[in-house]
């Protein structure tokens, strides 16, 4: 089954915070089949579904506080996305309570194990994004805090990464796909420059065709969600460029 390609909505957040059915009908105008919240601008999980059916546009994943996968704000949250028609829950990142040690990582690791548990009979998944840290080795150990969680986690714990913050911390993605298989169920696609700040999918040093492969063979994924944090032009018309890149990758 081929792999759909969509976009982080906060790749265009200021749009989307002005005018979130425009830019969602611009969104399915330029050809994307999906799209990934960050953010909700105040709508009920039913608008959202309509504007979402509205444009023949699917929902491939959520960016998502660890705090709403919690205690009581976990069955709220379920039901939202279910009405949303949304089966992917990734935390974007975490606060440094999670994080300071390998050993927060670790327990970490189980509290992500405890949450994909109670979810999955539910028809979710949640998952981790990095960012540049976790892919910084621990100075004692030179262990890395990506390996020592994904290590730790069940397999049903989605591992999005991200390709331009991976290599913006030293790593390019395609090896981590190839060493935690099945796992990279949605990926995000940005560019990385170390000379253009702006540089759009394409343009920059993340090896598109090496990570495209291992996500195809070994990854599992479903999603190629593009996001873009930077622009040199205007944020809808950075996300036409870097759709039209991956229709000359031929992914679309």
């Amino acid at each position: 089954m081929a792999v759909k390609v969509g976009v982080q909505l906060y790749s265009v957040r200021d749009d989307c915070k002005r005018d979130l059915p425009a830019t969602l009908a611009e969104v399915a105008k330029i050809g994307y089949a999906g799209v990934e919240f960050a953010g909700y601008y105040d709508f009920q999980a039913s608008e959202l579904r309509k504007m979402l059916d509205d444009n023949g546009l699917e929902c491939c994943g959520t960016h998502i506080g660890i705090d709403k996968l919690l205690g009581d704000q976990l069955e709220p949250t379920l039901e939202f996305h279910r009405t949303l028609g949304c089966r992917y829950l990734i935390v974007p990142g975490l606060p440094t309570e999670y994080t300071a040690s390998l050993d927060h990582w670790r327990r970490t690791a189980e509290l992500f194990n405890e949450i994909a548990e109670k979810i999955a009979p539910h028809g979710f998944r949640t998952g981790y994004h990095n960012h540049w840290v976790e892919f910084q080795p621990d100075p004692a150990t030179g262990e890395l805090p990506w390996d020592v969680f994904f290590s730790s986690t069940l397999p049903e714990v989605v591992m999005q990464i991200d390709t331009g913050n991976a290599l913006h911390g030293g790593a390019h993605a395609e090896p981590f796909v190839h060493k935690y298989p099945g796992r990279a169920f949605t990926v995000h696609c940005k560019e990385f420059s170390s000379t253009n700040n702006s540089a759009v999918i394409g343009e920059g040093e993340v090896h598109w065709h090496e990570f495209f492969t291992a996500c195809e063979t070994v990854g599992g994924t479903e999603w190629y969600i593009v996001e873009q944090e930077t622009y040199a032009h205007t944020p809808l018309e950075t996300i036409r460029l870097c759709f039209e890149a991956m229709k000359r990758f031929g992914k679309v």
